[in-house]
């Protein structure tokens, strides 16, 4: 058990239905005295996270992986740039590695299954306001096996995959969420620009969409989440 200071909690979700069960177990933890923690809002967007730890400093943030118009590594890499200084338990229904090691590499403390969290909750936030990470057992053995692939991958890439200063400019923008119009603005060229360097960025990590480029790019190290 952490100690007796409550623990205060921002819940991210944006299924209103599982935010009220987070809270009705995070409840029951407090009435048998497991957890001593207290729920001080909830958010179900980037925007609101920012507005609430902005005016306040949660120790920890429940996020879900899926939120609306954006998703959980989007809100990491938001938080990291604000200086948040709290921890952020990750809650998802992807089980998938390339998942998990995303959230981890972007500054995640842990990672839960959501059909999981009656098993997994209550060790898990023990487990990172202890400043420990957590990961679920069944997953932790082929997590540092995809991290031990990962790391060696990074050292291929750096001999394999040559992108130019603004291709790799635009495959950060690309890993953030922004769309091809936000690029163009961050970079100051045309939207048909942006287009080009995708096209050649593709065809370099050999990948036909968005999706598969930012996995790839984050796999092989040659952007930061």
């Amino acid at each position: 058990m952490i100690d007796d200071k409550r623990l205060s909690v921002l819940l991210v979700d944006d299924e209103e239905r599982f935010r009220q069960g987070l809270r009705t177990l995070l409840n029951f933890y407090n009435i048998n005295s497991e957890l001593p923690v207290e729920v001080v809002g909830d958010a179900d967007c980037v925007e609101q996270v920012l507005k609430f730890t902005g005016h306040k400093n949660p120790d920890l943030i429940l996020l879900d992986m899926q939120l609306t118009g954006c998703d959980g590594i989007t809100v990491l890499a938001r938080l990291k740039e604000t200086g948040f200084s709290g921890k952020v338990l990750v809650l998802s229904a992807h089980q998938e590695d390339d998942w998990i090691f995303r959230a981890m590499q972007a500054g995640a403390a842990g990672y839960v299954f959501k059909n999981r969290l009656a098993t997994q909750l209550c060790e898990a936030i023990s487990t990172v306001t202890r400043s420990e990470i957590y990961l679920p057992s069944e997953v932790a053995s082929r997590f540092f096996r995809f991290f031990q692939a990962y790391s060696d991958s990074c050292v291929r890439a750096c001999h394999e995959v040559h992108l130019t200063e603004r291709e790799q400019e635009v495959l950060y923008w690309l890993t953030q969420g922004a769309s091809n119009e936000e690029i163009a603005k961050h970079l100051y060229v045309t939207v048909a620009t942006i287009k080009a360097h995708l096209t050649s960025i593709f065809e370099k990590l050999k990948v036909t969409s968005r999706t598969q480029a930012i996995v790839t790019a984050l796999k092989l190290g040659l952007v930061k989440a």
